[in-house]
């Protein structure tokens, strides 16, 4: 039974756009029905259909009448449940083995409307035939990108393994605009990557849980201990990390708490929904054979650790960051999370199809459920030392119509449920978002990073100006009334 998250295959889109689901595939017989299908409702769909297809202005296509029904009533329960036409539903099972065909560029949407360049993956298809952080792409194979929303774009630029297309590139400094070629080929995506980012103190960043990621994660930490064995503290970095694999999450946890600690548990109305899971091996390893946690060094085990989460901080990232809180293995720092807390069941259908339907919310081990609300930061911190840039303009789950509601906070406020400002404010931030370079997560220039070291080290976190200016207004703005009622 296990948790999958949604990839288009083309690009590391969770890094860009910021949420995916925690799923579980599933074969299992649904929980029987006791009472009698809804007789008088079916008829009166099958009534509406007859009239759609009989006096409609054109004809209709019959099996996208019928898909499209399907697809809004699952649809209307909340914004993660969904109908999964053959293309859906093979990206999903895609989408967690780390590797698709594709081009190998993780991608955004630019402010002239075109597709930008963030990074070419390394040794991909795309870098390779040169394409460069920053490009702009006008055109693919002579179709022009602007009107054209990403997933539009994606599809153009997936296909058949060994075949080509043609991106028409805008390149800063460049002269006319460059046509280039790529072949696209399979992709093999690493999730997970680090170093040592001052003595004595490591850096690891998780972009996504994938099958791989547990293996990956512990040849990481141990190499990492082989290069600095005076190894004094470990930053793991979930920011924009939009979920993923649950097993991955677990495997994730397990490798910093004691071994077999509770992870996360779920709950829901069918019996299989209701379950515990802990950093045990069975709960973790998708196949036989040896526990890719045995060669992580013990150290690991108590060496003092900041995770760093943000906004697009999704599902399994919230997983690992709330169980590491709950067992104070962890300092959190940065921005509250997104709060997707709820888990997504696939029950195949006939025609290569899928219904993709919540079926559970899921706890962190101290009781919390993170729908709606999120993970808390216990040192927040903004994204630059200016303020918390694109960031504080995210949507979270509290944002989106329809959410599941927090079942643990009883109708009580959502503390810090949107944290959004004034519309002015908001455009402000985000017209400065577009001028700057997307944040190289791990650089020089990583604000959040550096606070988190300095956590580490036992220095005072600097607040970015913005918050630092707010505090002071804050401090200030005490009425003589309420400073004699203190």
């Amino acid at each position: 039974m296990g948790s999958r998250f949604k990839n288009y295959g083309l690009v590391t889109l969770g890094v860009v756009l910021g949420v995916a689901v925690t799923m579980q595939f599933s074969q299992l017989a649904h929980k029987p029905v006791e009472d009698d299908m809804p007789v008088d409702s079916l008829r009166r769909v099958a009534d509406a259909y007859r009239l759609i297809e009989a006096d409609y202005v054109e004809p209709v296509d019959q099996r996208k009448l019928l898909t499209q029904a399907v697809s809004g009533m699952v649809a209307s329960l909340d914004p993660h449940s969904a109908y999964l036409d053959r293309n859906a539903y093979r990206e999903l099972r895609e989408g967690t083995e780390g590797k698709f065909v594709g081009l190998g560029i993780e991608i955004g949407q630019s402010a002239e409307g075109y597709v930008k360049i963030v990074a070419p993956i390394e040794d991909s298809p795309a870098e390779r035939a040169g394409i460069k952080a920053g490009d702009l792409i006008a055109r693919i194979d002579g179709a022009a990108v602007r009107g054209m929303d990403l997933d539009q774009a994606i599809k153009r630029m997936r296909g058949e393994p060994r075949t080509r297309v043609v991106l028409t590139i805008i390149r800063k400094d460049a002269p006319a605009p460059l046509e280039i070629g790529v072949v696209r080929e399979e992709i093999v995506q690493k999730s997970v990557k680090g170093r040592i980012v001052a003595p004595g103190y490591a850096w690891v960043r998780i972009s996504q849980f994938q099958e791989p990621t547990v293996d990956d994660l512990a040849n990481r930490l141990a190499a990492l201990a082989r290069e600095e064995p005076a190894l004094k503290g470990l930053v793991l970095d979930l920011r924009n990390d939009p979920g993923g694999l649950l097993q991955g999450a677990i495997g994730v946890a397990a490798a910093f708490l004691p071994r077999g600690a509770e992870i996360v548990s779920t709950n829901g109305q069918l019996e299989e929904s209701r379950a515990r899971f802990y950093g045990r091996p069975e709960y973790y390893m998708l196949g036989r054979g040896i526990d890719p946690l045995a060669k992580v060094p013990d150290l690991y085990k108590t060496l003092p650790m900041v995770v760093l989460v943000n906004t697009g901080s999704a599902s399994a990232s919230e997983i690992v960051a709330g169980a590491l809180q709950d067992y104070k293995r962890a300092m959190i720092v940065g921005s509250p999370t997104f709060g997707k807390g709820s888990v997504q069941t696939i029950r195949p259908l006939p025609g290569d199809a899928a219904v993709k339907l919540t079926t559970a919310r899921y706890y962190t081990p101290g009781g919390r459920s993170i729908q709606a609300r999120g993970i808390l930061p216990d040192v927040p911190v903004d994204e630059t030392a200016d303020g918390d840039g694109w960031n504080a303009l995210r949507m979270r789950e509290a944002d989106l119509r329809r959410h599941l509601s927090n079942d643990r906070m009883h109708g009580q406020m959502r503390e810090q449920a949107t944290g959004h400002d004034d519309i002015e404010e908001q455009m402000r931030i985000l017209a400065a978002a577009r001028q700057r370079k997307p944040l190289d997560f791990g650089g020089k220039a990583d604000f959040q990073l550096a606070q988190a070291l300095r956590q580490l080290q036992g220095l005072p976190v600097q607040l970015s100006k913005r918050t630092a200016a707010r505090s002071t207004e804050q401090a200030t703005a005490v009425t003589p009334l309420a400073q004699h009622a203190r």
